[in-house]
């Protein structure tokens, strides 16, 4: 491994603005802020959307349902037989 090429790996204090969460995590991110948590300094970033707030991972996720070719047709002709 080449030395001085890779960026410092320290614990980041991050917070998800939309959920009030705060997440200490390892990571690389260049950042000026530094907050204190728990009892620590540590760098700072803020976030918009995380695990505790995407529909993805909370469980409120709105799945489309997509009919096909033939149920679109049936659903706006619906059944129109010819009677005698």
């Amino acid at each position: 491994m080449k030395a001085d090429i890779h960026p410092e790996f320290r614990k980041v204090l991050f917070y998800d603005t939309s959920s009030d969460t705060h997440f200490l995590i390892g990571s690389t991110v260049q950042t000026s802020e530094t907050k204190e948590f728990e009892g620590e300094t540590y760098p700072y970033m803020t976030l918009d959307v995380s695990s505790a707030s995407h529909p993805f991972y909370t469980g409120k996720q709105k799945v489309a349902q997509s009919d096909g070719r033939v149920a679109k047709f049936n659903k706006r002709f619906g059944d129109r037989t010819l009677k005698n």
